[in-house]
């Protein structure tokens, strides 16, 4: 038998693998991290003690969808970039809708106190740590969506790494809002976002190494 006809009969009952299985590739891992790093944020910083009184604000609920609704969309990117070939422009675009969302409740925010009272509402407390704990506690996220991502099949790997940072830094964020008691639109558009910002940056840096195959 012909190297050509060997193949051929090999090849003959393949079917290409469901979605359903390649997307399970993915969640799993990136449950695994998510764990990791709720885990971490309770050892580390703890939860705040407040946070049954925080839950009934609106405030805490803005920092809760932004983050939630950034790790969302980004996730929704990482499943398409994942795939061989696939443009995931139209999903990129649906970003504008929590970006939009926070910038539109940060202007309001500064258009309504005097102007002694926005450079409170900008640096919080806690806008020197903010930042560096939300890409401390990204990083076992950061690495469950690389691994992942492997075991798929991404080709554009820089914007691929920048989505699975987008997506790590966002849920980490997520997570660090269950510690952080700073909840002023301001505050959360600058330095949680300034910290989901830079995990996509080592993801697109990272990524075009990580995601070869």
């Amino acid at each position: 038998m012909q190297t050509d006809d060997l193949i051929a009969n090999l090849s003959s009952d393949a079917r290409p693998a469901g979605w359903k299985s390649a997307r399970m590739r993915l969640l799993w891992p990136l449950a695994i991290g998510a764990i990791a790093s709720f885990a971490a944020m309770d050892l580390w910083l703890g939860i705040r003690p407040d946070l049954s009184h925080a839950m009934t604000t609106s405030a805490y609920w803005m920092k809760f969808a932004y983050t939630l609704g950034l790790a969302v969309v980004a996730l929704l990117i990482v499943m398409r970039l994942a795939r061989p070939g696939a443009d995931a422009a139209r999903r990129m675009k649906l970003l504008i809708i929590p970006v939009g969302t926070i910038a539109a409740l940060t202007a309001f925010a500064l258009a309504r106190v005097p102007d002694g009272s926005r450079e409170h509402l900008l640096f919080g407390a806690s806008s020197a740590v903010c930042p560096w704990r939300i890409v401390a506690l990204s990083l076992p996220l950061l690495a469950a969506a690389m691994a992942g991502m492997r075991r798929l099949a991404p080709t554009q790997l820089g914007l691929a790494g920048v989505a699975a940072g987008l997506l790590a830094g966002a849920a980490g964020a997520w997570i660090y809002a269950f510690h952080c008691d700073e909840s002023a639109a301001p505050f959360v558009a600058v330095w949680y976002t300034f910290g989901i910002g830079a995990v996509a940056v080592l993801g697109g840096l990272l990524g075009k190494w990580l995601l070869r195959w």
